[in-house]
């Protein structure tokens, strides 16, 4: 296990509610002469879905049961069948509940984005400057990333559009 001392004190802080302070290329960039070549493929390689590498696969067992109890969730609320077999856990059933009943999509992926940040934090747990916190730090700045591609203007225009589609084929009945 590595030790990456400069390189994880030198990283800018990650807070589920605030701004991505540093891109994913940026922080690769920091990577690329302080970690070794296998780790650093890991990372360039990593996304949300990834299975290997140190502390990922952990994330990964997390990160499955939150995808599956989201299906399950919008399958029931959309009065479908969910017909594949998962193991529920009662906390995830809840984060998941509250996020579906948000009041607008950002706010959802806001509920679901602290939650995902709180179980990173605990992957991490006492992990210092090794490689379990470098690739906490990579899983974060992968979901800062997506909340980043929402845009809440063209959000509410596209939402308008489709109401006001609506609208029309309502009155024209």
């Amino acid at each position: 296990m590595a030790s990456y001392y400069y390189l994880i004190a030198s990283l800018p802080e990650l807070k589920a509610d605030g701004e991505m302070p540093i891109t994913y290329s940026e922080f690769l960039n920091c990577c690329q002469s302080n970690v070794s070549d296998s780790d650093y493929e890991l990372l360039v390689n990593l996304t949300l879905s990834s299975t290997e590498g140190p502390l990922v696969s952990e994330w990964a067992k997390f990160y499955g049961m939150l995808k599956k109890e989201l299906s399950y969730q919008r399958s029931v609320n959309l009065g479908k069948s969910y017909s594949s077999a998962y193991d529920k856990d009662g906390f995830i059933s809840q984060v998941v509940g509250s996020a579906l009943s948000a009041k607008n999509p950002l706010e959802a992926e806001k509920i679901l984005l602290e939650y995902e940040f709180e179980n990173l934090d605990s992957l991490v747990g006492l992990h210092m400057f090794d490689d379990h916190v470098l690739f906490g730090y990579a899983i974060k700045l992968k979901l800062l990333e997506r909340l980043s591609c929402f845009e809440q203007d063209k959000g509410q225009a596209e939402f308008k559009s489709l109401f006001d589609g609506i609208q029309q084929r309502v009155y024209s009945l």
